[in-house]
């Protein structure tokens, strides 16, 4: 069974993994997807197995999201700019007291300035920490609340930017800051560790599988706001520049627009695979490994191998 041969996938890279596939149609018409998905649903029990229209494995079991909150605060921000709530180009100094370590602004060692839109470019494709918190306070933590609610993301629960998410680590082993995190979390025991409030899905950003799969699909069927807004997110993801997880399971020919979100011991991404024949399908891939590294390049490779048996699977159905 291909759900079989998930588990086995990510077994041997030393992780369990969870995921949910199905496809979504070419962008923006999606109208063909919706036939017989509420009939798949009820005929695959528990978020186990495959019907004609979906793989799942694990997909209804709560994950953290990590980053791939990210997604809905970009959402959020594209819709309001439709809306003409908020000004795009209006411009955002990021000081030393807006940084949150990683990648892009995030580590910046000087203050850099820039527009809304820029911080959502950064937010998605190198998941700029500092962006997406300066990004956040425009938007408001409320109105993506608000927004998985108008989706009917029913199993997803957000407490928090990426500045939440950092303070509840810092604050879990006592530290002050990042650099002194950086010297007590390596002596930290493993029990410990794994009791942290960011890898608790009842503590921290969660959703599910299945809930991830279904904003993707909303966002490509121009389901989950105005056309623009949507159009917006899809071409954000397609710049995202990191290429270890889903893209490495796909061909060259197959275009992905993801995003990633890491952990200690948690691994993830979500996307959209997209073939040269226009079919598109949408795959939400998380994996939770027995030790707490970040770097874990077998897992990454798992997810995209996952990814790509599911979504073979689902091409093969719909032959």
């Amino acid at each position: 069974m291909v759900e079989d041969r998930i588990r086995e996938v990510f077994a041997r890279a030393g992780a369990e993994g969870s995921l949910h596939a199905i496809p979504v149609g070419g962008e923006p018409d999606c109208d063909v997807v919706t036939i017989g998905r509420r009939a798949a649903r009820d005929t695959v029990a528990a978020g186990e197995g495959a019907a004609g229209d979906e793989v799942a494995v694990g997909a209804d079991g709560p994950v953290v999201i990590a980053s791939i909150f990210k997604v809905l605060l970009v959402l959020e921000f594209a819709r309001q700019v439709a809306a003409g709530q908020l000004d795009p180009r209006e411009r955002v100094r990021v000081t030393a007291a807006d940084r949150l370590g990683g990648w892009g602004t995030a580590g910046c060692a000087d203050d850099v300035e820039l527009s809304l839109r820029d911080l959502a470019l950064f937010a998605i494709s190198v998941s700029d920490n500092s962006a997406a918190d300066l990004l956040l306070a425009h938007v408001g933590l409320d109105t993506v609340r608000l927004l998985t609610e108008e989706l009917r993301l029913e199993r997803t629960r957000i407490v928090g930017g990426p500045r939440d998410v950092l303070q509840s680590m810092l604050s879990e082993v006592g530290a002050r800051d990042e650099t002194e995190f950086a010297l007590r979390y390596p002596v930290i025991p493993e029990d410990r560790k794994r009791r942290m409030g960011v890898l608790d899905p009842s503590r921290t950003n969660a959703s599910t599988p299945r809930d991830i799969t279904r904003l993707l699909r909303l966002i490509w069927c121009d389901e989950a706001g105005p056309s623009q807004a949507c159009a917006q997110v899809r071409e954000l993801m397609a710049r995202q520049v990191f290429r270890h997880r889903l893209v490495s399971g796909f061909p060259d020919e197959v275009a992905v627009a993801a995003k990633t979100g890491t952990l200690p011991g948690l691994h993830m991404e979500a996307g959209v695979v997209r073939y040269p024949d226009g079919s598109c399908y949408a795959v939400s891939v998380f994996a939770r490994t027995r030790e707490l590294a970040a770097s874990r390049p077998a897992v990454d490779a798992a997810i995209g191998t996952a990814a790509r048996i599911a979504v073979d699977f689902l091409r093969r159905r719909g032959r």
